[in-house]
């Protein structure tokens, strides 16, 4: 159940003066999470990246070898204030992390530990700009691409999912959530057996998945059109990367307020934690190793789609 954990994290980040020693306060109650927050103030303002370390028991934190699962909360921030009143759509990303944590954090109280460490980060800001964006404006940021990877995306993390609001497009008109393609070290692999499986689980629906562009894996800043940031933090780590897309049927903005729908995030919630554990565990492959071999054998390395190119 995640419902709980979901709506718990809706109230804390709904507020005009939230940021990271806030949030940290609903962490107080679990001895064994580490929780550390970072100030980080750019040329548009100023953010708290936040990152939780959910230790596992034999995860690599303690010295042991199991695999170290990576949620990332992507969003430009979680309100607009003062043009904007109230929680963003954008913020579901951070909403989702938060929630997760929290969840995992519970199952270890309650005797349900991982094998391994499980990473979250995202970022508090109740403030950002926005930015014009086709079909509808998006949120912005106050600090750069480059400061939310080296925040977000932990050199420990074996694979990672990245969730973020990705309603302001045409090309998924489904509510709920859709899964991307793995995407590693510049490839667009196919969308992993063992993510769909557990997606299907998860929500008890068939799956979704949605299209990935060459431009969506590049990183922001080359003047290419990106469908949001969702893979961004798969310029910044050769470990595999999906995108977990909280979705809409309609078009909706990222700095509209009232368009964060607590059952979709805690569909993505869910998800996020039942990948959790058969990642930590090794049941759960993002990517098929000897055919990554393989394309890299024939085609050679993509890394260039990791830089900013010529």
């Amino acid at each position: 159940m995640t419902l709980k954990q979901t709506l718990i994290a809706i109230d804390e980040l709904d507020n005009g003066s939230v940021n990271g020693e806030q949030v940290k306060k609903l962490f107080s109650s679990y001895p064994d999470v580490t929780f550390t927050v970072t100030k980080v103030t750019g040329e548009k303002g100023s953010t708290d990246f936040i990152k939780i370390l959910i230790p596992g028991t034999n995860g690599k934190s303690s010295g042991g070898d199991a695999p170290t699962f990576g949620i990332v909360g992507r969003l430009g921030g979680i309100g607009a204030r003062p043009s904007r009143i109230g929680l963003v759509s954008d913020a579901d990303g951070a909403v989702a992390a938060v929630a997760s944590a929290l969840k995992l954090a519970d199952m270890q109280t309650k005797g349900d530990k991982l094998k391994g460490d499980v990473i979250v980060t995202t970022h508090i800001c109740p403030d950002a700009p926005t930015r014009p964006h086709e079909p509808v404006d998006f949120m912005d940021s106050p600090v750069d691409i480059l400061a939310m990877n080296t925040h977000e995306v932990v050199p420990e993390m074996d694979a990672i999912l990245s969730i973020d609001t990705t309603k302001g497009n045409r090309v998924i008109n489904h509510k709920g959530i859709a899964i991307s393609p793995t995407v590693k070290e510049g490839y667009i692999l196919r969308v992993s057996e063992d993510l769909l499986r557990i997606m299907e689980m998860a929500t008890g629906k068939f799956a979704v998945t949605f299209p990935v562009t060459m431009q969506d894996i590049t990183p922001y800043g080359n003047d290419l059109y990106h469908i949001n940031s969702i893979l961004q933090p798969a310029v910044a780590t050769d470990a595999p990367v999906v995108g977990v897309a909280v979705t809409a049927q309609s078009i909706v903005p990222g700095c509209g307020t009232g368009a964060s729908h607590e059952v979709d995030i805690a569909d993505a919630v869910r998800f996020a934690v039942e990948v959790a554990k058969e990642a930590t565990n090794g049941t759960c492959a993002f990517y098929d190793a000897a055919e990554f071999d393989r394309i890299t054998s024939l085609y050679g390395s993509m890394k260039i789609l990791q830089t900013s190119g010529k």
